[in-house]
């Protein structure tokens, strides 16, 4: 199973392992990780599972969808050029070792 590294805005750091087809989101969700709200379930409508994601792990993903790409514009710490929303990056294999920093705020 791909292991997937949270790293919060404090430094911390949490490590978990993950079936592949799940979403960043669900995982740290049923992981209990820290600071993913996922207010809206996963339906790319509340852009509180915004993450920033390493360059590394960031050339390994699909470019956002248009919804991703609007949602961005309004999550509650500045949209980077790595920002996605966790809701919509699904695990796979290629993504072991993917590192996700979680923002200090989501609302």
């Amino acid at each position: 199973m791909p292991r997937l590294i949270f790293k919060s805005s404090n430094g911390d750091k949490r490590e978990i392992s993950v079936e592949p087809g799940t979403t960043v989101m669900r995982a740290a969700i049923t992981h209990n990780v820290d600071g993913i709200v996922a207010e809206c379930g996963g339906a790319a409508a509340c852009g509180t599972c915004h993450v920033y994601v390493d360059e590394c792990t960031l050339a390994k993903l699909p470019a956002p969808e248009s919804n991703e790409e609007a949602m961005l514009d309004y999550t509650a710490e500045p949209r980077a050029p790595n920002s996605r929303l966790s809701c919509q990056l699904k695990v796979t294999e290629e993504l072991d070792g993917a590192v996700f920093v979680i923002p200090e705020k989501q609302r």
